[in-house]
């Protein structure tokens, strides 16, 4: 009988684990609970986000408990993991409203009623440690010299690495130990860039219990030339859908590279493997129908099924030269504040996020204004320009904005 462990290796999801064939028993065997931790460091999940949580999605519906840990405590210390510089530091009333957001996004994957899946933050417990008894129970378990050979340590040694980031992976291996006296959680998972961190709580766990623990990473979402996805001109793609729209979303995946389309197609959405490898298999002009499900199915699980069908009509609408608008990300500007540049235009209304990036698109071609090549960066922006209202601004071949007057 195939177990979860069998579907996140044939997804594509699993990138290293620490025991595998006992990995493998236990996940078959019995219903575990397991956790992955989330810094709230903004007010919204990204697309990074995305992928960890259809790992807990795909494992509660096994059987599995999930805990989302929310790393109230540690985000006030900073992950120096993938970094090179120093993350700011936030409040706690930052912090509080961040994992607010989270759970409601959270919740449109993973049910946590009745106790199936939990939330529960680091603060709990860090924020009231004695230093002097954390040092004594839980450092000295910790060999610098096996810290120091880390990734994440390795990086950031180079600019200088501070004591406080020399503490992450104390904490977070002390965040397992909790969860495994509190909630019996047995196995932490996470992005491949956690390993170092993963393994030492997976390491103080069998020290300090005497008692079985594991690791699993995944798959980081790359493209196909290993760049992380999920990043855009305008910045990360937002779940929230004030910050990234469901239009811009839906367009997102919908312009990903030919090569990508069927490993996005395995691990974002829950069509059946045999249906991904036909839609990754199209060929030329046909591999668009495969980016139209991928972008459909991404859409619907995030935004709603209502959601999607909008944005799936807006895009061809616009494509087929339509005039269907209503989900085309709009910005609004008063009749006085014409009169200014294109560039100027397009900073101010937030399209884009300098004068120098407007200025580069229009060197290299890339914009049109109601289907019109711009091609003076000086071109001043008057009511003429707008149809009924309305301006119709294309950034390169897909990105569509509209600016009315308000």
């Amino acid at each position: 009988m195939a177990s979860v462990y069998d579907t996140l290796l044939e997804r594509g999801y699993i990138k290293q684990v620490t025991h595998e064939e006992e990995i493998k028993e236990l996940l078959e065997k019995e219903k575990i609970t397991f956790y992955i931790g989330f810094d709230p460091t903004a007010d919204s999940l990204h697309v990074g986000h995305f992928l960890q949580m259809m790992v807990m999605a795909h494992m509660q519906r096994e059987g599995h408990r999930p805990i989302a840990l929310l790393g109230g405590g540690t985000a006030m210390i900073g992950d120096p993991s993938g970094k090179t510089d120093m993350r700011k530091m936030l409040t706690k009333e930052q912090i509080q409203h961040n994992a607010d957001s989270f759970k409601k996004q959270f919740a449109k994957l993973i049910d946590f009623n009745d106790g199936k899946a939990l939330m529960v933050n680091n603060a709990d417990w860090l924020l009231n440690l004695n230093y002097v008894e954390f040092l004594r129970e839980i450092g000295v378990h910790f060999s610098v010299n096996r810290m120091l050979t880390a990734e994440c340590y390795k990086q950031r040694l180079e600019k200088g690495l501070t004591f406080l980031e020399f503490n992450y992976m104390l904490m977070q291996g002390y965040d397992f130990l909790e969860l495994n006296r509190k909630y019996g959680c047995v196995l932490e998972m996470g992005g491949d860039d956690q390993w170092s961190n993963i393994l030492s709580g997976v390491d103080l766990i069998r020290r300090k219990e005497s008692k079985p623990a594991f690791g699993m990473t995944f798959t980081l979402l790359t493209n196909s030339e290993g760049k992380k996805m999920g990043k855009t001109e305008n910045g990360a793609v937002w779940l929230d859908k004030d910050k990234t729209s469901p239009y811009e979303f839906y367009q997102y995946w919908r312009n990903v590279g030919d090569a990508d389309v069927e490993k996005c197609l395995a691990l974002l959405t829950f069509l059946p493997m045999d249906e991904v490898k036909r839609l990754g298999a199209l060929q030329g002009s046909e591999i668009n129908e495969a980016k139209k499900v991928l972008a459909y199915e991404v859409t619907k699980i995030i935004h709603s099924e209502e959601e999607a069908e909008k944005a799936k009509a807006a895009a061809e609408a616009l494509f087929a030269g339509g005039q269907d608008m209503s989900s085309v990300p709009t910005a609004a500007v008063k009749k006085e504040e014409l009169g200014c540049s294109i560039t100027e235009l397009l900073v101010n209304t937030k399209i884009l996020p300098s004068k120098g990036e407007a200025k580069r698109l229009i060197q290299q071609g890339g914009l049109t204004i109601n289907d019109e090549k711009v091609t003076d960066m000086n071109m001043i922006i008057t009511e003429e320009n707008f149809n009924d209202g309305s301006m119709l601004i294309r950034r390169g071949k897909k990105n569509y904005n509209r600016i009315v007057i308000e």
